[in-house]
């Protein structure tokens, strides 16, 4: 491994360090400033802290490594979220900023979730976060494999530690730093390294594919046109209605995120919520439409040039190796570290706020002082750290479907019950927690009977679909049935 590579990447970490250092000193010590930043963000920071924890590794694995294979057909999974996260900006931020802020002052979804419908509030809490916790392990899963990858594909053996492959080497180091500025730091540490990580991501998706297109000399030299795949470049060749409804549907998944919809809790005022909002859709349409040209781009480069690219998930790791010179391959490895650790940090930290106000502070120790609570918190991150490391020591793990079934399982469980929670006075807390049940647990079903089989061709249905509206339908009937809400909302 050169040595500008190395050193590209360690003053990366140490940046993402050096703002966990700062953000402590910055940050409330108590349950407010550790997981909401005091409700204190600022609309870009707020923007760009939504988008990268949304994106994670596979925006720049998954995703490219879809569109490798597959063609332009695959980026129908990029419209639906595009579309679905311009409605969570619309409909669900500005309330739940307001409504949180109203019922309770809730640091979490769950406790936000109880207090909307007092009548089941425990219940809610329990649930809701039992649901966070286990889907969000394998999500959080999901990301260190991709540094798992990132290490497996590019070091090869650079960093040898007796007794580790270097796909673990990764997958230990990814999580390692992660730990260090999200314990210290807190959700001010998370929100502006998603901020740095964000810049970082959109502009390695910018400079790459157009590096790729234009030749060192600007040549033009690649031609995506060229590739010998009928329908490469085709929205439609090769689709199934199932398929695309399957892609699209990725968009759904933006009501229920915890991780994502967090942000809109934390940002210093409603007025705000606009001018965030724009400026994450920029950023959003921008990193997404690189991520296609860098899938696009790879395989004709590949072509062009009878590469072989084993795992096409690693495409951005070996052009970025391949093309460029050691420091900028340091800053575009940078970049994919950036997608990966800003979903992980964001994941455990909505987690361990999770275990420690909807499990700690409700059943053991109700009077526990708020030092206590962030130390607890800080526990919590390591504990849901640890259980996302042993679901990733598996190197055969791809990081689009571990994220597929994750997004679906909170799309579906919380996506219609914040929706309702937010919209409808009439829904009750009978029916609440029927849609979190229903939409949990018809996810989990689809998935276990198989039934999701694939994305763009196959028999297979996106396990969202039925569950969030399986979930809609739960509330919707339940809540008619079990009388008016509470008056709140």
């Amino acid at each position: 491994m050169n040595t500008y590579t190395l050193a590209s990447l360690a003053a990366y970490f140490l940046l993402m360090v050096a703002i966990g250092i700062y953000a402590w000193f910055k940050t409330r010590a108590d349950s407010s400033g550790y997981l909401l930043a005091g409700r204190g963000l600022g609309p870009a920071v707020t923007a760009l802290s939504a988008g990268a924890s949304d994106m994670s590794g596979w925006l720049l694995l998954g995703l490219p490594g879809a569109l490798f294979v597959g063609g332009l057909v695959e980026a129908w999974i990029a419209i639906g979220l595009t579309v679905g996260a311009a409605l969570n900006w619309i409909i669900v931020a500005p309330r739940l900023r307001e409504q949180t802020e109203r019922l309770g002052d809730a640091l979490t979804i769950p406790e936000f979730l109880a207090n909307r419908f007092p009548e089941t509030g425990t219940l809610l809490r329990v649930v809701s976060a039992v649901v966070i916790v286990g889907f969000f392990t394998v999500y959080t899963a999901s990301g260190m494999v991709g540094g798992g990858k990132l290490f497996e594909t590019a070091f090869a053996g650079a960093l040898p530690v007796a007794g580790l492959s270097d796909y673990m080497v990764g997958i230990l180091l990814t999580a390692g730093i992660v730990l260090v500025y999200t314990t210290i730091g807190g959700f001010l540490a998370v929100s502006l390294t998603d901020f740095v990580q964000g810049m970082i991501m959109m502009c390695a998706l910018v400079v790459m594919p157009l590096f790729i297109l234009m030749g060192t000399d600007g040549s033009a030299a690649t031609s995506i046109a060229a590739v010998p795949q009928d329908g490469f470049l085709s929205l439609t060749h090769g689709a199934t209605v199932i398929g695309i409804i399957s892609a699209v549907t990725w968009g759904l998944g933006y009501f229920g995120q915890p991780h994502i919809i967090v942000r809109f809790m934390a940002i210093d005022k409603v007025e705000n919520v606009p001018l965030a909002g724009w400026i994450c859709m920029i950023w959003m349409v921008i990193s997404l439409a690189g991520a296609v040209a860098v899938g696009l781009a790879g395989r004709a480069f590949a072509e062009a040039n009878a590469l072989v690219v084993d795992d096409p998930e690693t495409i951005f790791i070996v052009l970025a190796k391949l093309l460029f010179h050691p420091a900028v391959t340091g800053f575009l490895y940078a970049a994919l570290l950036a997608a990966i650790m800003s979903t992980i940090s964001s994941q455990l930290l909505v987690s361990s706020s999770s275990l420690t106000e909807d499990f700690y502070r409700l059943f053991l120790r109700r009077n526990a002082s708020e030092r206590e609570a962030v130390n607890i918190g800080r526990l919590s991150v390591v504990l849901v750290a640890a259980a996302a490391l042993v679901i990733a020591a598996d190197p055969e793990s791809e990081v689009l479907g571990l994220v597929a079934n994750a997004w679906a399982g909170f799309g579906a469980a919380f996506g219609p019950l914040i929706l309702l929670a937010l919209t409808w006075k009439r829904m009750t807390g009978a029916g609440a927690v029927a849609g979190l049940v229903t939409g949990a647990g018809v996810v989990a079903g689809w998935i276990a009977l198989g039934w999701n089989a694939s994305f763009m061709g196959g028999p297979g249905l996106y396990e969202i679909v039925p569950g969030f509206f399986a979930a809609l339908v739960a509330i919707l009937a339940v809540s008619l049935a079990t009388g008016k809400a509470p008056a709140e909302g």
